[in-house]
């Protein structure tokens, strides 16, 4: 239970004033049709966090302990320094999100939003860690729809009540611990 918490809350956190939940406002903004869009975001989520998390799981089983765990260590720090920048979404790319329906277009482009991106990563490295693949999966996608169903729901409203500087100093003390707790090799589970 802990692996699947601990993945839904830092991906939460760290998805609050991400590109992918600025993506989700537009999206809500141009489309207004919230159930294609939100189904969108968790098959786009659930697919590419699979893919993750299985990596993640193999990564764990490959790698030495001891290698596994400093390397987890320094990810999840650099995870919290990243956390620190706020995302911006490409102008640009926005122009191009009108063609198909609300589901298609927000599957397609939160998956592609979601390819190297820190809770892509996040999930990667929480598979690795707690070796429990289903629930960082479940928790991972769980913390997506926290942080990304207001924002569809609420459109701009929920950017305008959450301070994101706040917010990134959150998920980088969230990250930061799990870096820290790894490099001591301090299980909290």
């Amino acid at each position: 239970m802990e692996p699947l918490l601990i993945s839904a809350g830092a991906v939460a956190v760290s998805e609050i004033g991400d590109k992918t939940q600025l993506l989700a406002l537009l999206l809500a903004s141009r489309f207004r049709q919230p159930i294609p869009i939100i189904a969108g975001i968790l098959v786009a989520t659930v697919v590419n966090h699979s893919l993750a998390g299985l990596l993640g799981q193999w990564l764990g089983s490959a790698i030495t302990p001891d290698l596994l765990r400093w390397g987890l260590g320094a990810l999840f720090l650099g995870m919290a320094a990243w956390a620190l920048v706020p995302d911006t979404l490409d102008s640009s790319g926005a122009a191009k999100l009108a063609a198909g329906s609300a589901f298609l277009v927000t599957t397609v482009s939160f998956f592609l939003a979601e390819i190297g991106d820190k809770t892509q990563i996040a999930t990667v490295a929480l598979a690795a860690r707690f070796n429990a693949v289903t629930s960082v999966v479940i928790g991972t996608t769980a913390g997506m729809l926290i942080a990304d169903v207001p924002a569809v729901l609420c459109g701009q409203l929920a950017g305008d009540r959450i301070n994101p500087r706040w917010v990134r100093l959150a998920a980088a003390a969230i990250f930061a611990s799990l870096g820290l707790l790894t490099l001591l090799g301090i299980r909290i589970v």
